[in-house]
């Protein structure tokens, strides 16, 4: 299909333009949906459940700390308390879709944002595509150190505390494979896409729905807002929750510095206007 000047496209020209962008999303992540799909055994065996086993690496260090500072912890245990089941006739070739489908979308990531922004790129002023140019890199590597970040962190802690809560040695924790792949998910999915926040920052900014003034003027309630997802996506101990906000009130500071940024361009492009 040929190229329109943006201006001369009409709202069912841009319509069509973003359907066949979100039609090569989704064939890019079938694709790698598919060889995930190939390669599950390493991707459950190493990965999804790598977390269950006490040699994880976070497990280790955070074994090391406690045991620098004298502390009896579950970081030390020779095993996690927990055995994970199948309880339905399609959840294992469930778990393996979707499992398979998150992790296309996972690796796919950069070409998923490489045909959004050109999908909207074309709106854009010659020297707001110019100093956007690194969009694409930095939106794809914030979200999967936030990925990681979710992985490592957020998930082995809230498996680890999940795993060794008791309300009666009656009960043993026999877990169903959809809740724990449902736990690892959404650790590692909402992790990934919390730290889009300064990227998310940048466009409300660019837009005139966000400012700097505005994200100081709020930052106390950020704040309460931040302890409070944090104690969402982890286990309710203080020491977890702190270790999830920490990294999260970073990026909400670096998130009012490009909300600076933003706004002094702006002010410079409208100064040369006159």
């Amino acid at each position: 299909m040929a190229q329109k000047n943006i201006n001369e496209m009409s709202f069912l020209d841009h319509l069509e333009d973003l359907r066949w962008h979100l039609i090569r999303i989704c064939i890019a992540v079938i694709v790698v949906a598919t060889l995930a799909f190939i390669f599950s055994r390493f991707i459950f065996d190493d990965i999804i459940f790598a977390p269950l086993k006490m040699t994880f690496p976070t497990y280790h260090f955070l074994c090391e700390m406690a045991t620098f500072i004298n502390i009896d912890t579950t970081f030390c245990a020779e095993e996690i308390p927990m055995i994970i089941q199948n309880r339905t006739m399609a959840g294992q070739f469930s778990a393996d879709i979707w499992t398979a489908i998150l992790g296309g979308f996972i690796i796919s990531f950069p070409y998923v944002i490489y045909q959004l922004w050109h999908f909207i790129s074309p709106g854009l002023h010659e020297n707001e595509r110019k100093h956007s140019r690194g969009f694409i890199i930095i939106s794809s590597l914030l979200f999967f150190i936030g990925v990681l970040f979710g992985y490592y962190i957020v998930t082995p802690l809230s498996i680890n505390f999940l795993a060794n809560y008791s309300v009666s040695e009656v009960v043993d924790n026999q877990i169903d494979i959809s809740s724990y792949i449902a736990l690892v998910r959404s650790s590692a999915l909402a992790s990934g896409l919390i730290f889009e926040l300064p990227i998310i920052i940048y466009f409300l900014t660019k837009v005139g729905l966000v400012t700097p003034e505005i994200l100081k003027t709020y930052r106390k309630y950020a704040l309460v807002i931040v302890l409070i997802l944090s104690a969402i996506i982890t286990p309710p101990d203080i020491a977890s929750q702190v270790i999830v906000a920490i990294p999260i009130l970073i990026l909400y500071q670096v998130s009012i510095y490009i909300s600076k940024i933003v706004v002094r361009n702006q002010r410079k492009a409208e100064k040369s206007l006159k």
